[in-house]
């Protein structure tokens, strides 16, 4: 996303069942590369899962 992905705001490249249109593309962001997936970081459903991202977020803002 031109100036970056804004806390809480999803993704643009993400497609209907939340896929990501640029993994494996050359463009995809390093940010997202180094995003290891973890049973830590999605816990046992797709809200744990974007609880701990929405937590990530707000911890990383500038």
């Amino acid at each position: 996303m031109p100036g970056g992905k804004p806390a809480g705001v999803a993704c643009v490249q993400l497609d209907a069942t939340f896929g990501c249109r640029l993994f494996g593309h050359p463009d995809r962001p390093a940010v997202c590369c180094g995003l290891q997936p973890s049973p830590d970081m999605c816990g046992t459903s797709r809200h744990a899962a974007l609880h701990w991202l929405a937590r990530l977020e707000q911890d990383t803002l500038p």
